[in-house]
């Protein structure tokens, strides 16, 4: 799978003194969006609606089956893989923290507005951390210190950052709120462990922005780090609200009322129907007698998640991503609230695949709540086989 670009890894980017005739234009700019974002929130009639955050048009054509599995022909399938790609890359995610010692992170995240697919056929207007659903993963140890920069890329949006990691106005959105041509920065330290959501706070419309795709994880080590594991894999669950239903094909514009209904047209794993299963962007593999953690992380921005793994059970499982708890053993469904996180581990005793769904079933056969890990290696029939 190919590597996330604006890997928070990177260094942060100095910002450039001399555009500040571009960011005073900006400004001016910004301060019409906050206030169609405010009107937003107020419930301005539908034409109001569709000026400040642009017309969504009818687009190109595509299928879905009449369940809302996705149709995925060899044409539709390579017409996906060749367009614009949200689903976050499950395994592209920071190494495992070994170090004893503080430091120091400059870290850059990118505000992305990309026009992408849902499922093949069906575009929509995403909102992104670094053009991916989830956004990057963000991955430092107790006691370490972030100077981290959200840059405004593409799209007209204002955009802030939310880090529930932090001690601060908002979780550092009151100081990182951005227009277009605008960078902001904040330094915080990183003073207790876990594993957090951040997602976009803007005033009136945090709620759409999540829904588009502005949420991610960011993972604080606690001073002895965690137990090691053979793999780990990083995925995040929304909803989308769209006026279509689910498969028709075209633009999907988004539907305020039915945010505020919460009753969502997708339901989605690393922001697109079933993206991680075969025919799509491919399932994510492991071994057998492996183990394997899961970082997981509801942006909601409404629905609870009941998250299950078929086939198998959690082993492990730190619920709110509270990493110094003792972790619970064998649950079988975790529920992860909206704004929350939850980290897991499965034990891998046998081959085959472990499907990776919100056990509210119905998000998972029309809504395109599934991800799968498809665990390869010799059969143990002593622990699984058919028939006596």
């Amino acid at each position: 799978m190919p590597t996330r670009q604006n890997d928070p890894r990177s260094p942060a980017s100095a910002a450039d003194a001399n555009d500040r005739a571009p960011r005073q234009r900006a400004l001016s700019r910004r301060e019409l969006l906050w206030r169609s974002g405010v009107a937003v929130a107020a419930g301005v009639a539908a034409t109001a609606l569709r000026s400040p955050f642009a017309a969504w048009a009818e687009g190109a054509a595509g299928s879905s089956t009449a369940s809302g599995a996705p149709v995925t022909t060899a044409t539709q399938a390579a017409a996906m893989a060749a367009g614009v790609r949200l689903a976050a890359d499950p395994t592209d995610l920071p190494a495992p923290i070994r170090r004893t010692n503080a430091r120091h992170h400059d870290i850059t995240i990118t505000s992305d507005e990309i026009t992408g697919e849902i499922e093949p056929g069906v575009q929509f207007d995403y909102m992104t951390f670094g053009g991916r659903v989830p956004g990057p993963m963000i991955r430092v140890r107790q006691g370490d210190s972030v100077s981290l920069t959200l840059k405004h890329g593409t799209g007209i949006m204002p955009h802030n950052i939310d880090l529930h990691a932090v001690y601060g106005p908002g979780g550092g959105a009151a100081d990182t709120l951005v227009g277009p041509g605008e960078s902001k920065t904040i330094t915080f330290q990183a003073r207790y462990p876990g594993a957090f959501i951040y997602h976009c706070a803007v005033a009136g419309a945090l709620d759409f922005h999540i829904s588009a795709g502005m949420f991610g994880m960011i993972v604080v080590e606690p001073p002895e780090g965690l137990p090691p594991v053979d793999r780990e894999f990083y995925l995040g669950q929304n909803e989308v609200y769209t006026k279509l239903p689910a498969g028709s094909p075209g633009k999907h514009a988004f539907d305020f009322a039915r945010l505020a209904a919460e009753d969502p047209t997708y339901v989605l794993l690393n922001g697109e129907k079933y993206a991680l299963t075969e025919g799509v962007r491919g399932p994510m593999t492991a071994k057998v007698g492996e183990t394997v953690r899961v970082f997981f992380v509801n942006g909601g921005p409404n629905l609870t998640s009941s998250f299950h793994p078929i086939g198998n059970v959690w082993s492990r499982a730190w619920r709110e991503g509270g990493l110094v708890n003792t972790p619970e053993r064998y649950l079988q469904t975790l529920q992860v609230a909206p704004g929350s996180t939850a980290v897991t581990e499965l034990e891998l005793p046998v081959p085959g695949p472990v499907k990776l769904v919100d056990h509210a079933l119905s998000r998972v056969a029309r809504k395109g709540m599934l991800g799968i890990i498809q665990v390869e290696g010799p059969a143990r029939p002593g622990i699984f086989r058919r028939g006596a």
